[in-house]
């Protein structure tokens, strides 16, 4: 079987793209390559797990979201053959294509850290990325102690999710009225609570007014799900643990020794370690050595293949540097769509326009968010209409109504239908 343009994955990427290209010529032969019956809103799912938000809003059936117009081969792929402009399914079928677009997602690691697929969903443990409906259940079941909530040393989905969650619990526990006897802290490997300006500042600020406690360089390496206590690799030298804290202050059952550190947890929110799929890693697509080892290799602003012309790849499974967002699949695709069609058209010139922006809804309470919006040279690139209204470096209430209804209803009617 052969189509002119095959997308592997129907998710946010591939029916964006997909939606835009038979926008601009419905007589293209495109098939979707995803094996998922459900199609998920997952940027709610950090309200999900704090209550605000129903599961159900955020899934719709993946049939119902397909562009007429292209057909939809439901199966996993098992690999993908760019040098035989092929791939192959699980199932034995292969597929040929004159061009592909890579747009596959990324992949849960829960093997990622010891003990964390044995304890996931239970002792407490919890993640916005796997269940979010266990995440608000632990917060309504926490009675106090401590709640630590960490970040991978792996690219993730949103970057700023795993704090997100964060500042809705401690706003919780506050009307719950159990904060008080609580420690809160954020565990990242990172060396700041985020990388851009002036959104840093206001997160600091959130920081102290919550009284959260953050250390840095810490990596995760073990749960011990059933006596509650998780352990990191410190990787960076240090004298004092303090010096690689901010808002220090010991905790109860707390150990440093050798460049290790354990904790006794109450509750632990995990953004377990994330990857490119394995059928991506082992394959010709991927870089299989340096920094950028197991994500697809593409020109960062043409998003054209370095090795195959005839493919393109955007979204998480992409080695783009920067986050990995629906927002930054937004203006990828268009970069995509008109490559893709100068390519079949032959027209020339290959526009290199995405600057890598990519933006974070950090939400920062019930009822405040910040909206970071950024590029590849780590600077604010926040949208110029919106920022004639709103500073959006700022907790803002209208920020939460933007993400609460304006960004779901953006995802659904316009984005996914070729329109934004």
């Amino acid at each position: 079987m052969k189509h002119q343009i095959v997308i592997i994955g129907a998710g946010t990427a591939g029916i964006t793209v997909a939606a835009q290209l038979l926008l601009k010529d419905k007589n293209l032969d495109i098939a979707i390559i995803d094996p998922a019956s459900k199609h998920y809103y997952q940027p709610a799912w950090t309200l999900v797990g704090a209550g605000t938000y129903n599961f159900e809003s955020t899934e719709r059936s993946m049939s119902s979201l397909i562009p007429k117009g292209a057909k939809w081969i439901q199966e996993y792929v098992e690999d993908v053959l760019p040098d035989e402009n092929a791939v192959v399914l699980k199932d034995g079928a292969r597929i040929e294509y004159d061009y592909l677009v890579a747009c596959p997602g990324i992949q849960i690691d829960l093997d990622g850290i010891d003990g964390l697929k044995e304890t996931m969903g239970k002792n407490g443990v919890c993640s916005n990325y796997v269940d979010p409906n266990y995440t608000w259940q632990v917060l309504q079941e926490f009675k106090g102690g401590t709640a630590i909530f960490t970040q991978p040393a792996t690219p993730i989905k949103c970057g700023g999710a795993p704090q997100k969650i964060m500042y809705l619990a401690d706003d919780y526990w506050r009307k719950k009225g159990v904060r008080n006897d609580s420690d809160i802290l954020f565990i990242t490997p990172g060396s700041v609570i985020f990388g851009v300006e002036p959104f840093a500042s206001t997160l600091m600020k959130v920081v102290d007014r919550k009284g959260l406690q953050l250390r840095f360089f810490h990596k995760i390496t073990k749960i011990d799900g059933e006596n509650k206590r998780v352990f990191f690799d410190i990787v960076q030298p240090f004298e004092k643990i303090s010096h690689l804290c901010y808002n220090y202050r010991d905790v109860d059952e707390s150990d440093v020794v050798q460049g290790h550190a354990s904790m006794k947890f109450d509750m632990l929110h995990l953004a377990p370690p994330q990857s490119a799929p394995d059928f991506i890693k082992r394959s010709k697509l991927a870089f299989h050595d340096g920094p950028s080892k197991g994500w697809i290799n593409v020109n960062h602003f043409s998003l054209q293949h370095n090795d195959y012309p005839n493919v393109f790849a955007l979204g998480d499974a992409a080695a783009l540097p920067t986050a990995k967002t629906g927002a930054a699949v937004r203006k990828q695709a268009p970069v995509v769509v008109e490559n893709l069609l100068h390519l079949i058209e032959k027209q020339g010139a290959i526009s290199e326009g995405y600057q890598g922006y990519s933006s974070c809804p950090l939400v920062t309470g019930y009822g405040k968010m910040v909206l970071a919006e950024f590029n590849y040279a780590g600077e604010r690139d926040s949208d110029p209409l919106i920022s004639k209204f709103f500073d959006t470096s700022k907790e803002l209430y209208p920020m939460w109504i933007l993400k609460k209804y304006g960004l779901p209803y953006l995802y659904w009617n316009l984005m996914l239908r070729g329109k934004a």
